[in-house]
This record gives structure tokens, C-alpha cells and sequence, in this order.
């Protein structure tokens, strides 16, 4: 039977199944990485699952978000991550090595493979080939014990590309284009495969770019063919040996299919404060700009930052504009630097930042209050960027080097000829800052900010719930668990960063729900959007959260919601969300009978004899994880019931 490129990787790595959509499938995973945002809770579980070694064939924890050591906090936990991944048998890349899509891009990444990352941006290695996705840290950690990784088998929607782009306009403005298109919400449960004779004239880093913001788009990943192009960044990587040609079946089918022709995309941008608020730069009302950021997972690799290079080479930076610059990795960075093209970079008056996440996470350089800020990143979410009032807006390289040069919002064709940057024959190898897997008996390092692991309390069979919070569409992972220089330090301390739990949208949230004890929260459609941060949903179950009622859920803050306990709910009729209003109460019964049938449910509120219906979409495995109060403990049980709490 003819299989597209999705099918042939899951059909080879299914471990239990069926590959119809919707079915929940579990998948075999070749590959892992964390990050120090979300690593230290990762390997926290990781010990408390109490295995002794990772059993995947690679596993990489990287150091690339909290690296603004203004206190102890993010030091220790770099000191503890360096200890666990010695003892138990991972990789380990040091600060100043890269941001872990890049690097892992460069060094790791394998056509045919499965990779399963703790950043919702880990699909970034899709533009290699391989079936990698996000997910929240305790998925993960079990991943990298040998467990298998749940999800919901997915709809494969094909990408077919034509044509060639056309001078100034890059990946970045498929991407952009596709979000236009699809919106947020467009790739909830989709695996987004590109295909077509467009495929061909994109490198790996711009087949990157593209499955990198699959992530805005909701998508559980993106992939592209191995082929020549492939095979030419491996070639140049040192890597040959890991590639395999993979391809789509001539005959094979799809779900869904969506058209671009490359070369009739122009320049483009997302306004604040969405990625899918997508709009042609030429033509915009003159809009001036105060900030211009360059790097993130997105658009830091050597291609984008040569570019950059090329366009600011002999000139100076607006007065008018602060430009900085992060490399990808230090490949990237120290390559800049041999060729002269740093120089460059510096010359025009570009400030250069570590080859880290740093503005992209709010890791410092906050735009001016109410100014404009073009960014090469992926996301533009009010407040992200440590300004609450600053306008963020989204662009590729290109554009983003125009206004720096320019001092407003500028499309780069009117710069005139576009330079013409090679593609490197080889990069620079060296794995001097990649710390292969050490001793098993190495002593953890465990600083004083590393708290234990808060464990959820089984599901109740009855509960009344107050509504802490009503909320609207899109609520994303930063509006509950707000990243930054100030609150990032505290991932590894859930008592200490449950305080700033949903503390842009309710200051006092924290307080009311230690009053309460036990909440519920209500919203509408895609709660949960952006990052994979389990601590969107740590923090509030640390803080009695128990349901979630909703219009509908992105994938992975549904799947954290479960695995730390908390009940993720619809409604049935969507309208019922208008009949509920902050501290309502709401009466659930019989909940361990209701959670283990298919079969919608009713709650009641108070002094209203109507009841709410309401489903759950919660599988068997599912449901037995809520019953015990969550995937870690669940997890202890299967491996040894007398570990349980």
C-alpha cells in the first residue's frame, strides 16, 4: 500500500495502535533533548522514576534559555543538569554552545528517525527529515527511560510547493504565509508534509525555518523529504553516513492538501499579536521601529546571519534603532567570525548577544515602552517580549536588516539587488562544548532553589468547583505561565513560580486559589497554545486546579494537563460557555464512572436546574492516569506500585 512520508516513519516506529485519525497511537522514540527551562523538572522525574540510564539511542539536555545569571538560581540548575546527564547517560551542551534546535539540526538530526523534544519547537528537525515533535517534560523523561509516547494518530496535510522564490523573499515567508492561511488553530492535529518541485530549491536551514513555526500553526509536526539537499548539509556536516533517502510513494495519499507557488510570495510580516496576523510588508502604513532582533531557533543559522551580514556590509544602523544579534551556535558564530562577516555585523553597529534563546524567551533586551520591535522569532504574544505595551512584529531576516538600516518598517526590495550567499561546502566542526554521556556513578548537584516534585492528588469521584477565571480563545502557555529573566530561574521551584501563575491577565490569581483550594477555570477555543512548558500546568495543579472546561485544547498543553492530573474538558455546546461566569460553582459527580465511559456527562451549577453537558475524549491509558493522580505516578506504579505516594 502507498505510504506518504508521515506514515512511513510512524508505521516503523509504532509500538502499539492503529494509524487511523484519532486513534491513540504510541510511537517508539529514537532521539530526546531538553532545555534548562524545562530539562531540570525533566530529569527531576526522570529520577524520581527511579531508572538508572537513558535507553534511547541519543539523548542531548542543552543549555540555551536561562543563561542570564543575574543569582544562583540558573547556575545551579546548569550544575545539576551537567551532574544528570553524566549519571544518566545523555549528552550534555554546554552554555554558549547554541540553541538546542540548531545545534541539534547540525550534530544530531537523522532522516528516518524520531525525535522528541521539551520545547514545542522541537520539529524544527523536520527540515532534516526526521518525525520530531514537542512535548511537556514528564512525556519526555519517560521517553527517555524507553516508554513510548502517546498522541492521537494525526491527519497528514501536504505542502505542495512550485516555482522558486524570488529575490528578498525567504522560508520565513512560507511559513508566514501558511499562517495566513491556516491561522493558530490550522495544524491542530495535522503532520504538515511538504512535497512538490519547490522542495528542491529550499537548503536544510530554510526547510528548518518552515517546520520551526509548524508550531505556531498548532501542527503535532512538519516534515520534508530527504533528498539531495539533505544529503548535501550532512556532506558538510561531517555527517554522511546518517543520511537515507526518504521520500513520499508517487501513488501515496493525504488528508488534506494546500498549493503555494513560491514565486509569487512577496515579503512579508505578522503584526502584533499574533503569528497568524500576517500581512505584505510592501504597502503598510509608515510604521517606525525602535528595536530590530535577529536569531532564535527560527532564523539564527549561518545562511540567515550571512545574509544579515551581506545587506549591512559598509553601512550604519538607523540612529533611531537598538539591532542585536544572536547566533544559532557557536558553528554558526565562529564561522561569522573567520570570514569576516562578524566583523561586519559589528561595523554597522549591531550588538552581539550569546549564541542563545535569550530575547525570544524575554532573556533580556525588552523593547522601549509602546515602541515597535521586528524580530526574526516565531512568536509576537502581547507582553513575550518583557514589554507589556511594546508592538512585536515577525519577519524573516531580510526584512528585519532593512529596518535596521532604515529606522522603520522597510521591504527589502527597494534595497535593490540581493546579495548572493553560498551555500559552505563544510562547516566548522567542533564538538569540544558537547559532553558525551559520563559516569553512572557521578553525584548529582542539587542547589537550594531545586525543590521536589510537587505529585497531584487521584481524581475525586465528586467535586464542587468554583470558576477561578473565565477566559476567551487562544489562551497561550505565556498568558499562564509567563517566561522572562525574572521568572524563568524559578522552573526548578514549583511553590516559588506558581506565584506569577496567570499573573498577566489576574495579578492576584496565586492568592485566590490558595483561598479556594480547589478551581476550576473555563475558556474557549485552542487553550493552552504556544510553548510545550509544563509548568502551564504544574503551577496551577500545584495550586488546586483541578479541571480545565473549555471550548477546545492544543495538543501538547492538553496532554500536560493530564499527565499532571488536572481533567481537560469540552463542552458539548460550545454556547454554554456564555451561561458561565467567574465564581459560579460547578458540581461534577460519579467523575471515575464518567471519565472511564465514552459518553458525554452533565455537571450542574449552582441554582440553575439546567445542567452543562460536557465530554472528555480521554482514552483508557488516559483516564488510569488521572485515577492515580498523574503520569508520575502512574509511571512508579507500573514499575513498582510500592513507590506510589
Amino acid at each position: 500500500m502507498a505510504q506518504n512520508l508521515t506514515q512511513k516513519i510512524l508505521a516503523s516506529h509504532l509500538v502499539s495502535g492503529d494509524l487511523k485519525h484519532g486513534n491513540e497511537i504510541a510511537l517508539r522514540i529514537d532521539q530526546t533533548l531538553t532545555q534548562d527551562a524545562t530539562g531540570t523538572m525533566a530529569y527531576l522525574q526522570f529520577e524520581a522514576m527511579n531508572l538508572s540510564r537513558v535507553q534511547t539511542e541519543c539523548s542531548v539536555s542543552y543549555i540555551d534559555h536561562n543563561t542570564l545569571q543575574s543569582g544562583f538560581e540558573n547556575a545551579d540548575d546548569h550544575a545539576f543538569l551537567q551532574s544528570a546527564a553524566a549519571r544518566f547517560g545523555a549528552h550534555f551542551s554546554r552554555p554558549g554552545n547554541g540553541i538546542c534546535h540548531q545545534v541539534h539540526l547540525e550534530r544530531f538530526a537523522k532522516p528516518g528517525k524520531t525525535l522528541l523534544g521539551s520545547d514545542s519547537h522541537t520539529p524544527t528537525a523536520g527540515g532534516m527529515g526526521m518525525l520530531a515533535m514537542g512535548a511537556g517534560g514528564l512525556d519526555v523523561a519517560v521517553a527517555m527511560g524507553g516508554g513510548p509516547f502517546y498522541l492521537p494518530s494525526p491527519k497528514v496535510l501536504r505542502v505542495w510547493l512550485t516555482g522558486k522564490l524570488s529575490d528578498w523573499v525567504s522560508a520565513k515567508d512560507i511559513i508566514l504565509e501558511i499562517l495566513r492561511t491556516l491561522t493558530v488553530k490550522g495544524g491542530v492535529g495535522k503532520i504538515i508534509e511538504y512535497a512538490g518541485p519547490g522542495v528542491k530549491t529550499l537548503t536544510v536551514p530554510e526547510r528548518a525555518t518552515i517546520t520551526n513555526m509548524g508550531a505556531e500553526l498548532g501542527a503535532s509536526s512538519s516534515i520534508f523529504p530527504s533528498d539531495e539537499q539533505t544529503l548535501k548539509f550532512l556532506e558538510a556536516q561531517g555527517r554522511a553516513e546518517d543520511f537515507i533517502p526518504l521520500l513520499a510513494d508517487d501513488d501515496a495519499t493525504y488528508d488534506e492538501e494546500m498549493k503555494i507557488d513560491l514565486s509569487l510570495l512577496v515579503p512579508l510580516v505578522a503584526q502584533p499579536h499574533s503569528p497568524d496576523n500576517v500581512v505584505s510588508v510592501s504597502g503598510q502604513p509608515v510604521t517606525a521601529v525602535q528595536q530590530v532582533a535577529i536569531g532564535s531557533c527560527t532564523n539564527s543559522s549561518y545562511q540567515d546571519l550571512m545574509r544579515v551580514s551581506q545587506i549591512l556590509k559598509g553601512k550604519h544602523v538607523h540612529p533611531n534603532i537598538s539591532l542585536v544579534i544572536s547566533p544559532g551556535s557557536r558553528q554558526v558564530l565562529s564561522m561569522l567570525s573567520n570570514n569576516g562577516a562578524l566583523t561586519d555585523l559589528l561595523d554597522s553597529g549591531a550588538r552581539l548577544l550569546e549564541s542563545t534563546c535569550g530575547p525570544c524567551i524575554g532573556m533580556g533586551q525588552s523593547p522601549v515602552s509602546k515602541g515597535a520591535s521586528v524580530r526574526t522569532f516565531n512568536r509576537n504574544f502581547v507582553g513575550r517580549s518583557g514589554t507589556q505595551d511594546a508592538s512585536v512584529f515577525l519577519a524573516s531576516p531580510e526584512v528585519a536588516a532593512a529596518c535596521a538600516l532604515t529606522g522603520y518598517l522597510t521591504d527589502p526590495r527597494t534595497l535593490g539587488i540581493q546579495p548572493i550567499i553560498e551555500f559552505p561546502e563544510q562547516f566548522r566542526i567542533d564538538d569540544s562544548m558537547i559532553i558525551p554521556p559520563g559516569d553512572p556513578t557521578t553525584p548529582i548537584r542539587r542547589g537550594p532553589n531545586i525543590q521536589p516534585l510537587p505529585l497531584a492528588p487521584a481524581l475525586e469521584n465528586n467535586l464542587v468547583l468554583p470558576i477561578i477565571l473565565k477566559l476567551g480563545d487562544n489562551v497561550t502557555t505565556d498568558d499562564i505561565m509567563p517566561a522572562g529573566s525574572k521568572i524563568l530561574p524559578l522552573r526548578s521551584n514549583i511553590p516559588a513560580i506558581s506565584e506569577y501563575a496567570f499573573h498577566k491577565i489576574d495579578a492576584q490569581f496565586a492568592a485566590r486559589a490558595k483561598v479556594l483550594k480547589q478551581s476550576i477555570i473555563v475558556a474557549g477555543h485552542n487553550y493552552g497554545q504556544g510553548s510545550s512548558r509544563e509548568h502551564a500546568a504544574l503551577a496551577p495543579m500545584y495550586l488546586g486546579l483541578r479541571v480545565v472546561l473549555t471550548q477546545s485544547f492544543a495538543r501538547i498543553h492538553r496532554a500536560n494537563l493530564i499527565n499532571f492530573g488536572i481533567l481537560p474538558l469540552t463542552f458539548v455546546h460550545e454556547e454554554d460557555l456564555e451561561r458561565l461566569i467567574s465564581e459560579m460553582t460547578l458540581n461534577f459527580s460519579d467523575l471515575h464512572q464518567a471519565i472511564q465511559t465514552s459518553e458525554p456527562f452533565a455537571l450542574t451549577i449552582d441554582n440553575d436546574s439546567n445542567p452543562i453537558w460536557v465530554k472528555h475524549d480521554l482514552t483508557e491509558r488516559q483516564a488510569k492516569i488521572l485515577l492515580a493522580g498523574g503520569l508520575l505516578n502512574a509511571t512508579k506504579a507500573a514499575l513498582d506500585p510500592s513507590q506510589v505516594s
